[in-house]
């Protein structure tokens, strides 16, 4: 099995959180409860841990007696590695005879404790960030179809989020529409994706022409972004995919409680119209029409009667619709679509 392959996870998850602080870190735990709760039978916290997933609570026993087949690590840390005092734990759910799930930059099978404990019991161990063999250059052919790619002004901004309601939207609407996912939790909840973070930079932009081939004139793909081009750690995996996307249309995407890059001191996040521009600009290597569509913004930080302010203001800057996916919904976005975009 590979990620560019049917991920074929065996429910109910027990998803395990540890001892993060943030929800940031722990993005792939939250995404697949929100988008797939009724897989999810409890999540694994540790002592001091600082994220409620909002599902029970279970130890590794609690949920072997519970039925769970899989236990997903959820958490998304810097540099893609757990913690060694985590490996007890997943040996323990392994030796139980439940799936191992990692979406991490670690390699399962490289700890021998957990592959002798996943041998005894016939309990699988899945990778799910390991990208296909014989990924090529990419090409820069101009393909058949029509794609939206999400970017963002950070990292963790609701680039999967928006793409996910984005697609919903479509499908809802009547358009042939497909999920492309391209990082470890979109791939969980989708079943199939590639992991563009793990491909050699060489090979991202090819990455993404594979990830989004040919199709319908009238088929939108809707491909879930990485990174950003402003981020002095992660510019380089966004602009290989913006680059192999070919989009015709991106959707910019923002948290309105930020400023800085999260984690990166000194690095100040930057205007919306900003993001925009530098995009559209990059972009138009390979596909010389690319618009931005609208802006897609996380205000769960700001007071409730503060987000319709904030976002007409932002619409009035920019000339475009801003909405937030989650609270207000797409629709604003999908609307704009319909009438300049197909």
């Amino acid at each position: 099995m590979t990620a560019a392959g049917i991920v074929e996870l065996r429910a109910p998850y027990l998803v395990m959180i540890g001892g993060v602080k943030s929800a940031m870190y722990a993005k792939t735990g939250c995404g697949i409860v929100d988008w797939r709760r009724e897989l999810v039978a409890g999540q694994l916290r540790f002592e001091g841990c600082g994220v409620d997933l909002g599902v029970p609570d279970m130890s590794v026993q609690e949920a072997k007696i519970a039925g769970v087949r899989s236990l997903i690590i959820g958490v998304a840390p810097v540099g893609g590695v757990v913690p060694d005092s985590w490996l007890q734990v997943l040996e323990e759910a392994a030796k139980a005879g439940i799936d191992i799930v990692c979406g991490l930059h670690i390699r399962l099978g490289n700890y021998p404790q957990i592959v002798e404990a996943a041998a005894t019991s016939g309990a699988r161990l899945i990778d799910v960030r390991v990208p296909p063999a014989n990924i090529p250059v990419g090409t820069g052919r101009k393909r058949r179809g029509k794609r939206v790619l999400t970017v963002g002004t950070d990292c963790a901004v609701g680039k999967k989020y928006s793409a996910l309601a984005l697609h919903s939207e479509m499908q809802a609407a009547g358009f042939k529409t497909t999920f492309r996912a391209t990082g470890q939790t979109g791939i969980m909840i989708a079943g199939q994706g590639l992991p563009i973070d793990a491909v050699v930079a060489d090979f991202v932009s090819g990455a993404a022409e594979m990830l989004s081939p040919d199709n319908d004139d009238d088929h939108w793909d809707v491909i879930e972004g990485q990174g950003s081009l402003f981020h002095p750690g992660y510019a380089a995996v966004s602009l290989g995919l913006l680059h192999g996307s070919q989009p015709d249309a991106v959707i910019v995407c923002h948290d309105a409680s930020r400023t800085l890059m999260d984690e990166w001191e000194g690095y100040s996040l930057p205007s919306i119209n900003e993001c925009i521009e530098l995009n559209v600009a990059t972009g138009r290597l390979t596909n010389k029409a690319i618009r931005c569509a609208g802006v897609s913004v996380n205000t769960s930080g700001l007071a409730a009667a503060e987000r319709p302010r904030y976002l007409s203001k932002l619409a009035a800057e920019t000339g475009l619709p801003c909405t937030d996916p989650v609270a207000v919904g797409i629709k604003p976005i999908l609307e704009n679509f319909q009438q300049h975009f197909t």
